[in-house]
């Protein structure tokens, strides 16, 4: 993803970048079936449907056995989520609510789970496991969260017809799971059906990526992998090298202005990092410090605030979902969704060495104080 963050940025600073845009402008698909979109709209509308696809596969398996499963587990991610969301759009709202931008309330209020838990990750052992436990799970809520916003503050006009299609599809893949049909063809074939209604009925068509994760069924035969975790290893691969990396490709094709850097101190742009760069982190460790200060929980297993303070700025890495809302936002507005991409980009690059600094300052304090 960062090598196709950089490539886009190149092309779009080249001579390349009017073949580029044409080749992204291409129309493809069936005018019959009103099935002819450009190649941008593919990538955006289909391929991030199935990433949806697999964040919901996540969501459900957290929520049914992993870390979201029970209370005790899941409050403190879910709390810090809500924190993690409330906040950076609070802030967005303090720079923004008297300017025409406020569309783009939610742009800051979303996680990058690739990145977020790439980074942690390459600290190895200097972080304890339920740290990274406690990320993923606040992630997938975070990501759990946007979908809900795209859903209900960026859906367009509602075509009844097809929403009670989608409807109907939906209720047939529920009746499948309860049947206890476990062959994936069953419901990946209805889901292709369930996106084309719910890409005409207004919702964004992503969300049927979503809807068709939650009835797929996770019981297993004690012989076979349930089909949940065989759709969940099957899309791992071509999600992080492929369809995360081509939405960086076709959607971080930003041509560089002076007045671009210059709106870097706008109101506008000041909410989008200051909401990812301070309001995750401030969000994040203040709920969470609530919660455990009224003891309904703990701080995970061996880790100390400073270190909480380093997951809160690592989950300030917004960069998939936060283009992606950026887009919603303002729908045919090549300046402002610009203007969008370098504030995210900007806070993302922030949030994660400033994240990875602290947790490694913590990890050589922790280690040194256990070797003693």
């Amino acid at each position: 993803m960062i090598f196709c963050v950089a490539v886009s940025l190149v092309i779009a600073n080249s001579p390349l970048a009017t073949f580029f845009q044409k080749i992204l402008d291409v129309e493809i698909g069936s005018e019959i079936f009103q099935l002819n979109f450009p190649v941008s709209s593919w990538i955006n509308d289909g391929l991030m449907a199935v990433f949806f696809l697999l964040v919901g596969l996540e969501i459900k398996q957290e929520f049914v056995q992993g870390e979201l499963h029970g209370f005790k587990k899941a409050a403190l991610p879910i709390v810090a989520a809500l924190g993690g969301m409330m906040v950076p759009a609070l802030i967005f709202y303090l720079f923004n609510h008297e300017t025409g931008a406020m569309n783009g309330w939610a742009i800051p209020i979303a996680t990058d789970i690739a990145f977020s838990l790439a980074i942690i990750s390459m600290l190895g052992k200097r972080v304890p496991i339920s740290l990274k436990v406690f990320l993923a799970a606040l992630a997938i809520v975070d990501d759990l969260g946007a979908i809900l916003v795209i859903a209900i503050f960026y859906t367009e006009h509602i075509q009844w017809s097809f929403i009670v299609g989608a409807t109907l599809l939906t209720i047939a893949l529920f009746a499948l799971n309860y049947c206890k049909v476990k062959k994936l063809i069953f419901y990946i074939i209805p889901g292709l059906f369930l996106w084309y209604f719910m890409h005409h009925s207004g919702i964004h068509a992503t969300i049927a990526g979503v809807v068709l994760a939650l009835t797929i069924p996770m019981k297993s035969s004690p012989e076979s992998v349930s089909p949940l975790k065989k759709l969940e290893h099957q899309l791992h691969l071509p999600v992080h090298f492929f369809i995360l990396p081509v939405f960086a490709l076709a959607n971080t094709n930003i041509t560089f202005t002076d007045t671009m850097f210059a709106g870097l101190i706008s109101p506008f742009s000041l909410g989008i990092i200051g909401g990812l760069f301070l309001g995750k982190v401030i969000g994040i460790c203040l709920f969470s410090w609530i919660l455990i200060r009224l003891r309904i929980c703990s701080l995970p297993d061996q880790s100390s605030w400073v270190q909480m303070l380093g997951v809160g700025l690592l989950a300030g890495i917004g960069f998939t979902m936060s283009i992606f809302i950026a887009l919603l936002s303002f729908p045919g507005c090549a300046e402002i969704q610009n203007q969008s991409k370098i504030a995210v980009l900007v806070a993302s690059l922030f949030s994660g060495f400033s994240g990875y600094l602290l947790l490694k300052f913590a990890g050589k304090k922790s280690l040194s104080i256990n070797s003693k």
